[in-house]
């Protein structure tokens, strides 16, 4: 009984990591040529207030749209403007664990049972990664990507899961138009 109850414990706090699984959404104008595009430019747009890490996620998206062929240059030469923009938010999960048995209460003659319950709470924060691409001649809005993950307090993890985004949200980078 003890063994299960120790799997089952485990269970439940394992399913808060299960429940908040790196999530990447992309956008994007299905008209809007992509293939004369040669030249961009990069900025943040909206600011998260953590400086290295705005930094690092500059970088990381700079090298990613590098590396499909396309060139940085200054605002009145690009062919595509980028903004990256960041948010976190705290969340909370609550996860309450039953053990013993309960019986059946005291109407009816029924005999009532000791059962236990405990609850925990646990918060974490999300942060949540927002590039938008807008077409240098027309300003419209032609590619939106959005990634949102937990944020660890170590540095490392989170550059990974950087990474990870990064490599998510361009895989099939720029994207085909559509007929």
């Amino acid at each position: 009984m003890k063994l299960l109850r120790a799997v089952l414990t485990g269970c439940l706090l394992v399913l808060p990591a299960l429940a908040i699984a790196q999530d990447v959404k992309i956008d994007y104008d299905k008209a809007f040529n992509f293939a004369p595009v040669q030249t961009y430019t990069i900025r943040i747009g909206t600011a998260w207030g953590n400086d290295l890490s705005q930094r690092r996620v500059l970088e990381e998206f700079d090298q990613a749209i590098a590396a499909k062929g396309w060139k940085k240059a200054n605002e009145a030469q690009a062919d595509m403007h980028v903004v990256l923009h960041g948010a976190t938010s705290t969340k909370r999960n609550v996860n309450t664990f039953y053990s013993g048995m309960g019986g059946y209460g005291y109407r009816y003659g029924g005999m009532g049972g000791m059962g236990t319950a405990s609850t925990t709470v646990s918060e974490y924060t999300i942060g949540t990664l927002v590039v938008d691409m807008f077409d240098a001649k027309t300003k419209n809005l032609v590619f939106r990507g959005t990634a949102e993950d937990e944020l660890s307090d170590n540095p490392e993890k989170n550059a990974k899961r950087l990474e990870k985004a990064s490599d998510k949200l361009f895989k099939n980078f720029p994207p085909t138009a559509k007929k």
